[in-house]
């Protein structure tokens, strides 16, 4: 059953998440769910919109040992399905800091990249953070 899309393709949050997770090797964009996932070859490393209650969200894959404090931030919270497997997700509004997101995204991809995708950030010219870069 194929679910039914459930962003706006113009969406300016959805455009920053396209800007920040398309500059990885080997990402893409899939539709899944009726949402943007973002893949590192084909691994999730982030999902547009948490559930139909919180769309303006994000969901990533945190650093296990980073996991605890991000889970005491008030904008970050547990997402339905992938929560039980050590994902969280963050809400995106007018105040969100982006280069903070850009270092969830980018930790996220580092947990689930291939050697070889890690291998080609330094050709790329990714740094382990990417607050940075943007």
């Amino acid at each position: 059953m194929e679910h039914p899309r459930l962003f706006d393709p113009d969406d300016a949050m959805v455009a920053r998440l396209r800007e920040l997770c398309l500059r990885y090797p080997e990402s893409a964009e899939v539709e899944a769910w009726g949402r943007p996932t973002f893949r590192a070859g084909k691994k999730l490393f982030a999902i547009a919109g948490a559930s139909m209650h919180r769309p303006q969200s994000v969901v990533f894959k945190p650093a296990t040992d980073e996991h605890p404090a991000l889970s005491e931030l008030d904008d970050v919270f547990v997402p339905p399905y992938f929560g039980p497997a050590g994902w969280l997700a963050i809400d995106l509004g007018p105040r969100t800091d982006w280069a903070f997101v850009a270092e969830l995204l980018d930790t996220s991809y580092r947990q689930v990249a291939l050697k070889r995708q890690l291998a080609a950030l330094a050709t790329a010219g990714l740094t382990p953070n990417p607050s940075t870069a943007v």
